[in-house]
């Protein structure tokens, strides 16, 4: 096991400081460009067709979802344990600058998600029976005709299939299972073995069950996490100017809190808010996709404008909300990180502690283990369908279900292994996801800018 997370450790160190920020960056700008700054010309078009289409009791579709439960199950992908235990790896790792290079990943990202919603719209396939496929492996066949083209949407596949379905499954019950561990002393097999059974209730559900769920406990476990780390916001509210200092001063000078010389340290801070941004918000990374594929909308730039606002909410409130609380209380008046790393100190157990720091121990624990079981469990569901899309495109619609069955497999394992190997394994995987994903968007760059181009005369919102 030592062995296997090092050599993990290694390759997950060259694909995060070198090929995900270079092709991350490199692909929001590009996409920044050609749109013309769509994330900041039609976020507020988002919000007016998030809240036209927003409901709790959406009912169900002949086929595929309406747009807000595709929003919502894309949501429910993203907001998950990156939000949280990420959130705070990153800044123990990368110091508390990291966070700003978080939020330049996810600007530009909303360019990015743009692209893959409206890619997945546009190369979509509904079959005679009303079921929707679409996802990053019908535009890279689109994009990239014959054999290589097969190549890489197979390796697309396998990649989520292994990151999402079954090590990003174990990454989520291994958080829940820590977290409950912690705050009620729950053994974590016995989480691991609830989670798996609820899991087990929603997959054999299919899509519709997946779709009524996601839109009612992503609003509701969005607006709990928000109005708890406000509350804990006002009690620091004198420390707030200086957190908010603290993110900006460390982004650019990290090495006088996470040691080293200047260029170690500023690539560690960028790298760490690369990579735990892309765990994050999952933009560019092909998974969300798959749900805005299914979206029922009359024009791809109406999911496009959408699926930016995921990404908003992911990083700009929910991450934010961590990041702004932890280093708040942890290292904002001369708290216990203040001068970097402390003994007992981790990134399973930061978000506990900097609530606990305003509600108290038994509160402030119970508290992030009750968010977190609902963020990590809504990722689960979300890349569960993810997972089951391309599995079944590889191997026919009968091989759902047993990729179902290995995949609550994995939940309940997930709660007994290792979180370093859990973590840097999904990580791996995660970022093997983004080459082929990427290379499409940007063989395909014309078609979205054409639709960007055009959405005047489709959106009578604008």
């Amino acid at each position: 096991m030592e062995a296997l997370l090092k050599l993990v450790q290694t390759v997950n160190l060259y694909l995060s400081d070198y090929i995900l920020i270079v092709l991350l960056v490199g692909c929001g700008l590009y996409f920044t460009v050609r749109t013309r700054f769509i994330q900041i010309r039609c976020f507020g078009e988002g919000w007016k067709r998030l809240f036209s289409n927003f409901s709790l009791r959406g009912g169900k579709n002949k086929s595929g979802m309406s747009s807000f439960q595709a929003l919502a199950t894309a949501i429910a992908a993203q907001v998950g344990t990156g939000n949280i235990v990420g959130a705070c790896g990153a800044i123990l790792i990368g110091g508390p600058g990291a966070i700003f290079w978080m939020w330049i990943i996810a600007f530009f990202g909303m360019a990015t998600v743009y692209a893959e919603a409206v890619l997945a719209q546009k190369t979509r396939i509904v079959d005679e029976d009303g079921t929707v496929r679409g996802g990053p492996v019908y535009y890279i066949k689109t994009a990239f005709k014959g054999k290589f083209g097969t190549f890489l949407a197979g390796f697309f596949s396998v990649a989520i299939i292994l990151a999402l379905g079954f090590m990003g499954a174990m990454v989520q019950s291994n958080s829940i299972s820590a977290a409950c561990h912690t705050a009620f002393g729950i053994p974590t097999w016995v989480t691991g073995l609830v989670i798996a059974a609820l899991s087990a209730f929603i997959f054999i559900g299919g899509v519709q069950r997946i779709a009524s769920v996601t839109e009612k406990i992503v609003p509701i476990m969005a607006i709990l996490y928000f109005v708890g780390g406000i509350i804990v916001l006002v009690a620091r509210a004198q420390y707030i100017p200086e957190t908010v200092g603290m993110i900006f001063k460390y982004a650019f000078a990290p090495q006088s809190i996470i040691g080293g010389g200047l260029g170690y340290a500023l690539k560690t801070a960028i790298s760490q808010g690369a990579k735990r941004g892309l765990f994050s918000n999952e933009a560019g990374m092909g998974s969300t996709p798959h749900a805005h594929a299914m979206a029922n909308v009359k024009d791809p730039h109406e999911q496009g404008v959408v699926a930016m606002i995921g990404v908003f909410i992911d990083t700009f409130i929910v991450l934010t909300i961590t990041a702004l609380t932890v280093i708040s209380v942890l290292y904002a008046g001369g708290g216990p990180l203040a001068a970097g790393a402390a003994e007992g100190i981790d990134k399973t157990n930061m978000a506990q502690l900097a609530f606990s720091g305003v509600f108290g121990a038994g509160i402030g624990n119970a508290f992030v283990a009750i968010c977190l079981l609902f963020f990590a469990y809504s990722t689960i569901i979300g890349w569960n369908l993810f997972g089951r899309i391309n599995m079944t495109y590889l191997f026919g619609k009968k091989s759902g279900m047993i990729y179902s069955v290995i995949a609550i497999a994995f939940v309940f394992l997930g709660s007994l292994l290792s979180n370093d190997l859990v973590w840097e394994l999904t990580d791996m995987f995660n970022q093997l996801m983004v080459i082929p994903n990427v290379i499409a968007l940007f063989a395909l760059g014309g078609m979205v800018a054409a639709v960007a181009k055009n959405h005047k005369k489709n959106n009578p919102l604008e």
